[in-house]
C-alpha cells in the first residue's frame, strides 16, 4: 500500500517502521530494570506522524505516552491510541471534563493550578512536575508544604511525578555537576514525602539525552523522544551511551521538471543564483510551506538523486525547491529526491542538516508534517516483542 501511495505523491514523509521497532528494543534494553519507556509523540511525534507512530508503538507493546497538549492527547485517543497518556503542558482547567472523558493524565504546573483543577470537582489523573533548577513548569522543588499539600486534594489522583533535566545533553563538568544538583534536589524532594508518610507515586526524571548521560537513575519511566526516532539533536553530540539508534523518517520529494539553463541566467526568487556554465536544473514540488527550511540553498543544501549528492540552487519557495543535476546522468521526470534520512550519507541525517542551519534536529523534525502525508515503507512488526 505504502508504495503504491508514494507513486502518487509530489513528496511525503516516509517511516521506516523496522527502525522504530529496532530503537525501542534498544532504549528498552539500556533501561534500568522495571523501567517503561514512555514514548513522546507531542508535535506530530517530532513530524512522524502522532498517531501512526503510536499505533505501531502500541502494537508492539508500548503502553506510555507524552503529548504536549490535551488536543494532542485526544487525538490520540480518537485514533484508538491505549495505554496512558500524559499531557507534558498546560491545559485550561476548565478543561478538566476533557481530561477525565479521554482519560488523560494532566501535569499539575504548580500549586496554584492544582487548586484550581482541585475546585473543578471532577476527579482527574494527574503527575506532579517538580522545578529543581530549569525554571519551566512545576512546582519549586523547596516548597515541600505546598507539594503535600497537593497529595491532599481529592479531585486529583496523583500517579505520577517527575522533573526536568535542562542540561543533561551536555558533558561539560559545569553541566554535569548542575544535573547532579537537579537529580539530588529531586530525590531529596521524594524522601522529604516519603518522611511524611506520603506514598510516592510513579517517578520519571529523564528524557533521550537523560537516559544516554544518566543510565542508572531509580525511576519507573524514562521520556523518550528524539532518541525513540534514531537520530540526536546534533550531529557532534557525545554520549555516555552509545547506541545503535536508526533514523526512522525520510524526507522525500521526485523530480517534476527539467530545464536547461544558459551560463549567466538565474534561478529562482531575487535571482540570487546565477549558474556559471550551461545547467540542468530539476524542479522538486517541496518547499518551506511543507517544513523544509528556506535557507537551504547556494551552498547550504543538498540532496540525493540517483544515488547522488547534488547542491539545491536559488531560493527555496513556498511549495517548490530548485536542484542543480548537471553531473548526474540519466535524471528524468519522475525520479525520486532525498532531502533527509538517507543512511548512507551521513552529511543528509536530520542532526546533520539541522547544524548547518544552527538548530538541532528536534526543531527540523517538528516543522514537517503539516501537509506532508507520511507512508509507511514497512509495517512488518513483531508484534508484543518487547
Amino acid at each position: 500500500m505504502g508504495s503504491t501511495q508514494a507513486e502518487t505523491e509530489r513528496s511525503w514523509i516516509e517511516l521506516n517502521i523496522k527502525n522504530l521497532q529496532h530503537n525501542v528494543k534498544v532504549l528498552t534494553q539500556a533501561m534500568p530494570p522495571a523501567c517503561e519507556l514512555m514514548a513522546v509523540v507531542k508535535a506530530q511525534a517530532y513530524g512522524h506522524g502522532a498517531c501512526k507512530i503510536s499505533t505501531m508503538l502500541n502494537k508492539i507493546g508500548i503502553k506510555a505516552f507524552a503529548a504536549a497538549t490535551v488536543e494532542e492527547g485526544i487525538q490520540l485517543r480518537k485514533s484508538g491510541i491505549r495505554g496512558e497518556i500524559l499531557i507534558l503542558g498546560y491545559t485550561d482547567t476548565k478543561r478538566a471534563s476533557d481530561l477525565q472523558k479521554f482519560d488523560l493524565i494532566q501535569t499539575l504546573i504548580d500549586f496554584e493550578y492544582a487548586k484550581a483543577l482541585n475546585s473543578q470537582n471532577l476527579a482527574v489523573k494527574v503527575h506532579m512536575k517538580i522545578d529543581t533548577g530549569m525554571h519551566r513548569l512545576g512546582f519549586p522543588c523547596t516548597e515541600v508544604l505546598a507539594v503535600k499539600r497537593a497529595f491532599e486534594m481529592k479531585n486529583l489522583k496523583i500517579c505520577g511525578i517527575y522533573t526536568h533535566l535542562c542540561c543533561a545533553d551536555s558533558l561539560q563538568a559545569d553541566d554535569i555537576a548542575f544535573t547532579r544538583k537537579q537529580i539530588d534536589r529531586f530525590y531529596h524532594l521524594l524522601d522529604a514525602l516519603k518522611d511524611g508518610e506520603i506514598d510516592i507515586p510513579k517517578v520519571h526524571i529523564q528524557s533521550s539525552y537523560g537516559l544516554l548521560n544518566y543510565p542508572d537513575l531509580t525511576c519507573n519511566y524514562i521520556r523518550v523522544g528524539i532518541a525513540l526516532y534514531g537520530v540526536l539533536s546534533s550531529p557532534n553530540d557525545d554520549t555516555n551511551l552509545k547506541l545503535d539508534l536508526r533514523p526512522v523518517l525520510s524526507l522525500k520529494s521526485r523530480v517534476v521538471l527539467i530545464r536547461k539553463v544558459k551560463k549567466g541566467e538565474s534561478v529562482g526568487y531575487g535571482r540570487e543564483s546565477t549558474v556559471k556554465r550551461d545547467s540542468r536544473i530539476a524542479i522538486i514540488p517541496i518547499g518551506y510551506g511543507d517544513g523544509f527550511p528556506r535557507n537551504l540553498y547556494n551552498g547550504n543544501g543538498r540532496v540525493l538523486v540517483n544515488s547522488h549528492i547534488v547542491p539545491i540552487v536559488g531560493r527555496i519557495c513556498m511549495d517548490q525547491l530548485s536542484i542543480d543535476i548537471t553531473d548526474v546522468e540519466g535524471v528524468s521526470t519522475g525520479d525520486i529526491v532525498t532531502l533527509i534520512g538517507a543512511e548512507e550519507y551521513d552529511d543528509l541525517s536530520a542532526s546533520s542538516v539541522a547544524y548547518s542551519l544552527g538548530t538541532i534536529s528536534n526543531e527540523l523534525l517538528c516543522r514537517m508534517g503539516a501537509r506532508l502525508p507520511v507512508i509507511i515503507k514497512s509495517d512488518a512488526l513483531e508484534v508484543n516483542s518487547l
